[in-house]
């Protein structure tokens, strides 16, 4: 079998791993414009890399999250992306596990993320409850989706 992982991103050659994919994904793949991508706050967040032996096939982040009414400590997952050739093999549910597992370690109460409408089912059996109403960001219909942790 294969060396199949998700690593905490650790230098600038990770980091700049990470932005590929993210580029690839959602700049190239979805037409996302590259200043939305780069949003100014990767500086903030900790990145995850999906390696498939020493293959990149996927990123994600996650963030302290400026949160709701109450004093629940919230992490916000985001940027979360697999390359078109390795969706369906796993990944995505490899980089939440490795993401919720960090937002464990730090002692956060929930995580929250935006969900690309097409992808909600995927975070339903993750755990994750939709809120609230569909909205656009970046011109794609997004839902709001929580899980306690």
């Amino acid at each position: 079998m294969n060396d199949q992982r998700v690593e905490r991103v650790s230098g600038d050659d990770d980091l700049d791993a990470a932005f590929g994919v993210r580029h690839r994904v959602f700049v190239e793949g979805q037409g996302v414009p590259v200043e939305r991508e780069l949003d100014g706050h990767d500086d903030e967040a900790t990145h995850f890399l999906a390696f498939d032996g020493d293959t990149v096939v996927g990123t994600a982040r996650l963030r302290e999250y400026d949160g709701p009414e109450d004093d629940t400590r919230t992490a916000k997952v985001e940027r979360v992306a697999v390359l078109e050739p390795h969706r369906g093999e796993g990944w995505g549910t490899r980089l939440m596990a490795a993401v919720e597992d960090h937002a464990r370690e730090a002692s956060y109460d929930r995580v929250l993320l935006h969900a690309q409408v097409p992808v909600v089912d995927f975070y339903e059996h993750l755990g994750y409850e939709a809120r609230g109403e569909e909205f656009a960001d970046a011109g794609i219909p997004h839902r709001g989706m929580t899980k306690p942790l």
